[in-house]
Order: C-alpha cells, then sequence, then structure tokens
C-alpha cells in the first residue's frame, strides 16, 4: 500500500513567540462558535487530487473535519475553479495560451457536487461555490463573503489545494473581509513543502492562526459543549 505524501509542515519558533508577546497568547482565536463557522474546502478536484500527490495526502483529515462540522452545526462550503476566468486576456498574456487554458478548464464543467474529487460527497445543506479567479473571498470571483455573512458566520476554516496560491489568497481576502480565519495546517496541500510553509508564514503572521485537525476538531466540541 502507498504511502501518502504529507507536508513537513512548520511555524518556527520565533514567530510563536512573537505572537505571544504582542497579544499574550499563541493563537487569536482561543474558542469556536460551531453555527458561526464555516469549513472552506478549496479546489479538491480531480486535477489536483492525484495520486502521489500532498492533495490525496489531505483527503482523510478534511473528510474529518467535514464530519466534524456539520455535526456541530457549521457550514461547509465546497469552492470549485468556475470554467471561466475574470480577466481571460490576462491569463493568456502572463501564462500563454496552452497554460491558461489547461487552468481554466481544470475544474471541470456541469454540476459542482459532480466536479469534486470523487472521495467528498456534498449534502444538501452544504454551499457549493464556484470562483472565478484565486480567492475564494473575492468580490469579483465569488459571493462566498457575502452568502456567509448574511447566515451569521464570521469565522473560515481554510482547507484545499493549493496552500500557497488559491487557499492562501482566500484566506487573505477572508481576513479583509472581516472573517476570523484559521488555516488547517495539516488540511492544505501545496507542490513542495516549502510553498506550503511560505503561505503558512505568511497567514499566521499577518491575517489569521494555522492549526491543525485534531485541534479544531477539539475546539469545535469544546464549543459545541459550552454553547449547544
Amino acid at each position: 500500500m502507498a504511502v501518502l505524501k504529507r507536508h513537513d509542515w512548520q511555524i518556527e519558533a520565533r514567530e510563536y513567540a512573537r505572537q505571544e508577546e504582542r497579544r499574550g497568547r499563541r493563537f487569536a482565536f482561543t474558542h469556536l462558535v460551531p453555527a458561526r463557522t464555516a469549513l472552506v474546502v478549496i479546489d479538491m478536484i480531480p486535477f489536483f487530487v492525484t495520486p502521489g500527490s500532498y492533495a490525496e495526502g489531505i483527503v482523510a483529515n478534511i473528510q474529518a473535519l467535514v464530519a466534524a462540522v456539520r455535526k456541530c452545526g457549521g457550514v461547509v462550503v465546497w469552492v470549485v475553479p468556475a470554467p471561466r476566468h475574470n480577466h481571460p486576456e490576462l491569463a493568456r498574456e502572463f501564462f500563454g495560451d496552452t497554460i491558461a487554458e489547461l487552468y481554466r478548464t481544470s475544474g471541470g464543467d456541469g454540476p459542482i457536487d459532480g466536479r469534486l474529487a470523487p472521495d467528498f460527497v456534498p449534502e444538501p445543506q452544504d454551499l457549493l461555490i464556484e470562483k472565478s479567479s484565486y480567492s475564494a473571498f473575492h468580490p469579483e470571483s465569488a459571493p462566498l463573503a457575502a452568502m456567509l455573512k448574511s447566515r451569521g458566520v464570521d469565522t473560515a476554516l481554510i482547507t484545499g489545494t493549493l496552500t500557497n496560491i488559491c487557499c492562501e489568497s482566500s484566506a487573505r481576502d477572508a481576513c479583509s473581509s472581516g472573517f476570523r480565519v484559521v488555516m488547517l495546517a495539516d488540511a492544505n496541500a501545496a507542490r513542495r513543502d516549502i510553498d506550503h510553509n511560505m503561505a503558512l508564514y505568511s497567514v499566521y503572521r499577518s491575517f489569521g492562526d494555522v492549526r491543525t485537525t485534531a485541534e479544531v476538531i477539539g475546539l469545535l466540541g469544546e464549543d459545541q459543549a459550552a454553547f449547544g
């Protein structure tokens, strides 16, 4: 049986120390209110979730988070690339025609629930969203920020792939839109450890917390008991 690839991730000790000195604690968000929490699963599609990929290695953790968020009454959001781009001429100029077209079609077409990797099965209460650029939270790319705010959600748990591109872009825009952001260190995937860790560093330093799947599930369980 093949061994799944998983990132050797880290936040440097000096960064933990910096935040502890600034605010008196390692993590900004010490509780999660389940009804106000959304799990955002970004681009877990066959294009990325391939055998031997880091994306394949986070499937089980995302499945565990989905189950936990559903159980406690939070919102699960599935995000896939739209078969269009906001600025197609710019994409072709930047990437070249072949790669721009590859990315444009990466998410497939048809109903969103059929475009996810087969390991994931949305339920009727889940939100299914297309994004037409990198970020799921940019208003020109997707309506997600407004949809979550209309439901009283104030916390976004960011998971998926690629850590340093669409996931980091979404985390930054979620923060800029007023959401409490938690990036899941072991439920995001990049192409290389260095890409993954640089994104985690940027998020932890300036945009949100970086936590593990076990930590987040623990926080959801604690606050379900406290508020349920």
